[in-house]
């Protein structure tokens, strides 16, 4: 009898190790560890950060061996995988992969196991790589976000990132040292205990929820509970995958699933280093490229926000009508991640993107809120094209009047996305300065240094312990 599509991936998470992953996986793996720590790091005051926090508090306590980042407490492995994941996902700063984010769902729940069972850094490298690649390829089976049909944007009713289950279970299961057989229950669990891709709701409805396109938290928790029920003996549904009418296609709700994506290649073919993002803004992907624009005719041209009569901005025509980024109703800081005029005012004030572009003196300053009104969005005439071409594009044009004059400027490609422009792609030396700027005044000098250290060099790492504890409030 022939495998079904659970446990060959329960097989490809137990048996693949640190010494099979070529050097790009490895070095993605890292990247990708030190900035989303670093994102964590940024969060720890943040509204959404401290919420997630207390919850965790409330529902773990603080008396345990997993290292909650940026604070002095420990949790419960569930305890702070949950306030991780939030604190990952707070400032959306966070990296970018199919299906959309993948970081602040896998890599709690890793790290936190990785913690409280002192695996080394190869073991912690092993499964992070598990994880995103699983993920990669539910994003590529299933309906996009970003989609065209006959020669137009395509987007489904139901989308979302909540497939990311999977490589959380993977890689937290392959951290507690589960068996293939148990290994595939608890993917099996995981689908059958998959929170709802509200994705589409959330992009259609403003003021948008707070907790975005899926709360990292119970996310993580999920997958946690998934390792520790099949751990326990209990069976999953290991023929989820395999059964189109009744089983996770069905209930989860794609429209598109070409499950042959999931398992060709698997173990021989990495995939998601090609498509590994990063973000250089706390603010909506979608807007990376018009921000890098801005920022760019901004400084080279010494434009003062009091010159600036109108910006227009022609981007992503799938994104310019929903409701969850065309309103201007600020009424959180968090409701600044997703207004894509607001994100450009906030630009044009010259402000060092970080924490600081979500602090309430910058969201509600008067001279954002009055250069918030006058930017316009236009579909970008190429848009539809370019993604058909190349799913990673974002064509963008920026226009900006001021003294009498437009100052214009176009790309294809955001920031932090690899592409056949060399300059796109997030240099180790750009994320390590990402990561300063992040960490710089929650923890020591010091620390810095020895945690940028040691995730680059997480081969070296016998225990992760040691650097998840470094992660400590001042």
């Amino acid at each position: 009898m022939s495998k079904t599509i659970v446990e060959r991936l329960a097989e490809f998470s137990a048996n693949t190790q640190f010494g099979q992953l070529p050097a790009n996986v490895i070095e993605e793996c890292k990247r990708d560890v030190l900035d989303s720590i670093g994102v964590a790091l940024a969060a720890v005051e943040q509204p959404k950060g401290l919420a997630g926090i207390e919850c965790a508090r409330r529902m773990a306590g603080s008396d345990g061996d997993a290292t909650i980042i940026g604070t002095r407490e420990r949790s419960t492995t569930f305890g702070a995988a949950f306030a991780n994941g939030e604190l990952i996902n707070t400032l959306d700063m966070d990296s970018v992969l199919l299906p959309g984010h993948v970081s602040p769902y896998v890599l709690p729940g890793a790290f936190a196991v990785g913690e409280t069972r002192h695996r080394s850094g190869m073991d912690l490298v092993a499964a992070i790589a598990v994880s995103h690649e699983m993920s990669y390829r539910f994003g590529a089976t299933m309906s996009l976000t970003r989609d065209h049909k006959d020669g137009k944007v395509a987007m489904p009713a139901v989308v979302g990132y909540t497939s990311t289950i999977f490589g959380a279970t993977a890689s937290a299961s392959k951290l507690k040292g589960l068996a293939v057989d148990k290994l595939a229950n608890a993917l099996g669990i995981a689908a059958a205990t998959t929170p709802v891709n509200a994705h589409g709701a959330w992009l259609r409805h403003a003021p948008a929820a707070t907790i975005k396109y899926v709360m990292a938290g119970s996310i993580t928790n999920a997958a946690l509970t998934a390792a520790e029920m099949a751990d326990l003996g209990h069976r999953g549904d290991i023929q989820t995958l395999d059964d189109r009418e009744f089983g996770y296609p069905r209930f989860i709700g794609t429209e598109r699933w070409e499950p042959q994506t999931l398992t060709t290649g698997l173990g021989l073919e990495w995939r998601f280093p090609t498509f590994q993002m990063y973000k250089p803004y706390p603010h909506c992907r979608v807007m990376g490229a018009p921000l890098d624009l801005l920022i760019d005719l901004i400084a080279k041209n010494d434009i003062r926000v009091n010159e600036i009569a109108g910006i227009k901005v022609f981007g992503e025509g799938w994104a310019y009508v929903l409701p969850s980024f065309m309103s201007r109703d600020i009424q959180r800081v968090e409701d600044a991640q997703f207004c894509f005029a607001h994100g450009m005012a906030v630009a044009a004030h010259r402000i060092e993107p970080g924490r600081k572009w979500q602090e309430p003196a910058v969201v509600f300053a008067p001279s954002v809120m009055a250069l918030m009104n006058k930017v316009s969005l236009e579909v970008h005439p190429a848009s539809v094209h370019a993604l058909a071409d190349n799913p990673s594009s974002r064509p963008s044009r920026v226009e900006i009047r001021a003294r009498g004059q437009t100052f214009a400027a176009e790309k294809r490609f955001p920031k932090g996305t690899p592409s056949p422009d060399a300059g796109t792609f997030m240099t180790t030396d750009e994320l390590v300065a990402k990561f300063r700027s992040n960490a710089e005044g929650i923890i020591p000098a010091a620390s810095i240094d020895s945690v940028v250290d040691g995730v680059l060099n997480l081969e070296k790492v016998g225990d992760f312990a040691s650097i998840m504890r470094q992660l400590v409030r001042k």
